[in-house]
């Protein structure tokens, strides 16, 4: 138990150490515990024990961890280059999309003003037609009216002509009857 607490310790310890170096430029240190941890493999291949096998489990745990730990410091330093080199080529890019969209708004703008423009005259023009309709109606109401006046003028002397017309002829044949009395008269 006591070499299994030992171990332990020296486990957390060599992690710590190597969590503080720099992950891309690996310390003497982290050299020299790799080549103990080497050594340690090659003999638990020879004589496999239960602490070795625990040791061995250990040792590959933090040799995969510090082997990530390199990847993704490489990995992180490579994007920074990269990133710092794309700064500005994005910011260039980035002002000529803003440059392109400033014109489609500005085009936009204009074809809206010029729309509202258009929409204006034509509801005045249609406010003037439905004035102009409205007077015309006004004013074909008005002659309407006075047809259908002269209209019902034009049909009492209608009949008062028919009216005039039987009287006349109830008195041509009056006359006619008169002259032939006075004929028989004088005979």
């Amino acid at each position: 138990m006591s070499s299994l607490y030992a171990r332990s310790k020296e486990f957390t310890r060599n992690r710590k150490s190597q969590s503080e170096s720099p992950p891309s430029s690996p310390s003497p240190t982290a050299k020299t515990l790799r080549h103990e941890r080497l050594s340690r493999l090659e003999s638990a291949a020879a004589s496999p024990t239960t602490s070795d096998s625990y040791s061995d489990r250990a040792s590959s745990r933090s040799s995969a961890y510090t082997r990530r730990e390199n990847r993704l410091a490489s990995l992180s330093s490579r994007t920074e280059e990269e990133t710092n080199r794309d700064y500005k080529k994005l910011y260039e890019d980035a002002l000529s999309e803003n440059q392109t969209l400033k014109s489609k708004l500005q085009e936009a703008q204009m074809e809206l003003a010029d729309i509202k423009s258009k929409l204006e005259k034509a509801t005045q023009q249609k406010q003037e037609k439905t004035s102009d309709r409205s007077s015309m109606l006004e004013l074909e109401k008005r002659e309407k009216r006075a047809l259908e006046r002269r209209l019902s003028e034009m049909e009492e002397e209608m009949k008062v002509l028919t009216e005039l017309k039987s009287d006349n002829q109830r008195l041509k044949d009056e006359n006619g009857a008169l002259i032939r009395v006075i004929s028989k008269l004088s005979k």
